[in-house]
This record gives C-alpha cells, sequence and structure tokens, in this order.
C-alpha cells in the first residue's frame, strides 16, 4: 500500500513536520496511532477543522489509527494562539454538549466502529482536572525552558496586553495531552493546524526527553484565498459545519464560488476526488471553470451535509441563476401589506436591520429579479412573486401573499 505520507504531501495537506525521514519510514511499516485535538469552544466544527479532519480520514483510511481528543480540560482555559484577550470560561456543562456536538459532526468523515483501526475519543478533563498542581510542575514543568517558550508565536501577540499565568500553562497542558496518550496508547504522532507548531512541537520533546522515546509532529496547510487571508469567513461570520449556524445553501455558495485558482486546492484538501479527475476539471481558464466549482460545492456539502441536501442546494443554486426550478430555491413569503424592499430583505434574512438593507441598497448590492435596486426607498414591485438577489451569492424567491 502506497505511504500515506506521499498521498498527503501530494494532495496539499503538510505544512510543517519534524524528524521527517524517520516519521515516513514509520508510516510506510507500521500502523501509527496518532492524535487531532479540538477544543470544544463552541457547538459545533467550523471549515478551520475540515482539513485536519480529512488529514484524519486519509490517514485511517492507509491503516492508521486516529485519535479525537476533546479538550474537556484545556477548554476551560483556552488557547491563547491568535488572540487578543482572554477567552471566556466555559462551564463543565458547555463543554459536555459541545463534544457531543463534535462526534456527530466528526462520524462523518471518521469510522468510530466497524474497522480494526476505528477511531477512539478521549476528553482529557478525565487527567487534567485531577492533576496535584506542585507534582505536575515537578514532572513536567521541570522540561519547560520559559525563555524558549516566550518566543512562540502564539504567545508573542499576547505579551504586550497582558498574558495570564493561566494561559501560559496551556502549552504544558498540550504537551501532557500527547505524553498521556503516548503511555495509554502508544501514540506517536500528533496533527494539527499550522497555527499549533509551537504547541505541538513542546508535546514532542516532553516525550523525547521524560520517555526517552520517538514522537513526531505534523501540521497541515491552512486555507487561504489569494490574498494570504484566511478562506471560511461568510457575510453571516464563520463558515460552520451545522446547517443551524451556517444553511446547507449558503454553505454550497461559498464554494460554488470560491476563486478559480483555489478550486484545484480546495478539491484536493476538502474531497476524496481522485488527483486525475481534478486535474482534467481544472486545466481551464475560462467558463468552463464554472463545472469544476459546481462540483468542488456539491462534494464539499454531500461530505458535510449528505447527498440528499447537497443535491438539494445545488438544485437550488441551479434556480437561483435561471438553470432550474425555482420552486427548488429559498423562500420567504411576505404579505401585501410589505413596502419597500429593505424589509424584504430583513424578512428574507439578508438583513439584520433596516438600516443594514439600506446600507446594502445604497452600495449597489442588491437587484430584484434582473433590475439592480438603487433608491433605499424602493418599493416592492406589484407581482405575486420576484427573486431578490444581495451580491452573487444570495438569491431567494419572495412570494406576496
Amino acid at each position: 500500500m502506497k505511504n500515506v505520507f506521499d498521498v498527503l504531501k501530494e494532495r496539499g495537506f503538510i505544512k510543517q513536520t519534524i524528524y521527517e525521514e524517520d516519521l515516513y519510514k514509520k508510516l510506510g511499516s507500521e500502523s501509527v496511532t496518532f492524535y487531532v485535538g479540538f477544543d470544544p469552544t463552541a457547538d459545533s466544527l467550523h471549515i478551520g477543522h475540515y482539513i485536519p479532519i480529512m488529514c484524519m480520514a486519509w490517514m485511517q483510511k492507509y491503516g492508521h489509527t486516529p485519535i479525537a481528543l476533546f479538550g474537556g480540560g484545556t477548554g476551560v482555559v483556552g488557547d491563547p494562539s491568535g488572540r487578543s484577550d482572554m477567552r471566556k470560561m466555559l462551564t463543565m456543562e458547555d463543554i459536555a454538549h459541545n463534544i457531543e456536538c463534535f462526534k456527530k459532526q466528526m462520524s462523518r468523515f471518521i469510522k468510530f466502529d466497524g474497522v480494526e483501526n476505528k477511531a477512539k475519543i478521549v476528553n482529557n478533563a478525565d487527567w487534567l482536572l485531577n492533576l496535584n498542581f506542585v507534582e505536575f510542575l515537578r514532572d513536567i514543568g521541570v522540561h519547560f525552558s520559559v525563555s524558549r517558550m516566550l518566543t512562540a508565536e502564539c504567545f508573542k501577540q499576547r505579551m504586550e496586553k497582558g498574558l495570564t499565568f493561566f494561559e501560559f500553562s496551556y502549552m504544558l497542558m498540550q504537551g501532557y495531552d500527547f505524553l498521556h496518550l503516548n503511555k495509554e496508547y502508544g501514540c506517536t504522532l500528533e496533527v494539527g493546524g499550522d497555527d499549533q507548531w509551537s504547541n505541538m512541537i513542546a508535546g514532542v520533546n516532553l516525550i523525547r526527553k521524560k520517555e526517552q522515546k520517538d514522537a513526531f509532529c505534523l501540521t497541515c496547510t491552512l486555507l487561504l484565498n489569494s490574498e494570504g487571508k484566511k478562506m471560511g469567513k461568510t457575510q453571516k461570520g464563520a463558515l460552520w459545519l451545522d446547517e443551524n449556524k451556517c444553511s446547507v445553501y449558503d454553505f454550497y455558495q461559498y464554494f460554488r464560488n470560491v476563486e478559480d485558482v483555489k478550486v484545484a486546492e480546495c478539491m484536493k484538501l476538502l474531497t476524496f476526488m481522485d488527483l486525475d479527475e481534478i486535474e482534467e476539471l481544472t486545466k481551464y481558464s475560462d467558463e468552463r471553470m464554472n463545472a469544476a466549482k459546481e462540483r468542488l460545492a456539491y462534494e464539499v456539502t454531500k461530505l458535510v451535509h449528505g447527498e440528499e441536501k447537497a443535491e438539494q442546494a445545488r438544485k437550488q443554486a441551479k434556480a437561483a441563476f435561471g438553470g432550474g426550478d425555482e420552486s427548488e430555491m429559498p423562500t420567504v413569503e411576505i404579505g401585501k401589506d410589505v413596502e419597500f424592499i429593505f424589509d424584504v430583505l430583513v424578512a428574507a434574512g439578508q438583513a439584520k436591520s433596516k438600516g443594514e438593507a439600506k446600507r446594502l441598497i445604497e452600495g449597489g448590492g442588491v437587484s430584484v429579479d434582473d433590475k439592480k435596486v438603487t433608491d433605499a426607498f424602493e418599493k416592492v414591485p406589484d407581482v405575486d412573486k420576484f427573486i431578490l438577489h444581495k451580491g452573487k451569492k444570495a438569491h431567494v424567491l419572495v412570494i406576496r401573499k
């Protein structure tokens, strides 16, 4: 069987590794137990979690055993990476609820039963919450250099505004997680986002110093647009995997409208499509890329929400662009007494307030059927139904009753 390291590299997953040659040999010669950590600070995964999850799925396909570590303990603290303030502390009830939501979403990608290398679920609250503080400092803290920790990127941005010891301890706890999993399950590899590099190296070094055993880490690339900014942000916020936070239609449309130059990369990272097929679909630089984007949107939506909902979203999108049955389009009903287009925008969930709706109109981002709305006080057309367009992505069938 092909070495999964080659698969991940071909598809663009791997950003950084340590002891790469040894890791390559290990992945090619034995079944490796590895883990990915998730801090349950929300009740849904978002697109930022997607690439590490896909990495887990590929590794499991090639015979390796995933551990999904939920941060019931570290989630109380929150990782300070990339933050300018301290996170809100969660209750244990909040964390337990969020973990259950994560498990359900991850089961679409990872096999938790039915295979020999089934994924394991662990919660670091089981070993972190009962630690003796003095013993922890004596056994674990002695292996960490404060001066070296202060050079880590995850702490630099917080130093000026104040970094609490509570947050500073996050690296020690994440390193201890790796050590615990190494002892309990023979876990020798941590996988995660590239913004976790400093914390992951800490765990590798802790195992090698304290246990005199091999340990490795591998970071996955971040999904960035052509300007180098993280992808996955919509006008409504993060691109959540929960359809109650981000509708299936909006999720589909996000990927239907990605930049042409990012389509191949998204297909490689976010789907299981064959590389030859990806190359064939994305070799164009003209309108034929629309077919590739439709395929990307469908494949990603199918993985996250299932085939039936992906097909429905595809039909809705075709209807919105005039290529299908308008009955498949997202619909809102309004009364005959609704007078202005800005009221329709609010009713359709395309603006949070009348003021925001007026600003959208004045900015030239709203159309009714094929006519752009330019007057903030444009009245609703005297017809039984029409299509409301907000920008290029949102299209709603409006029915007047």
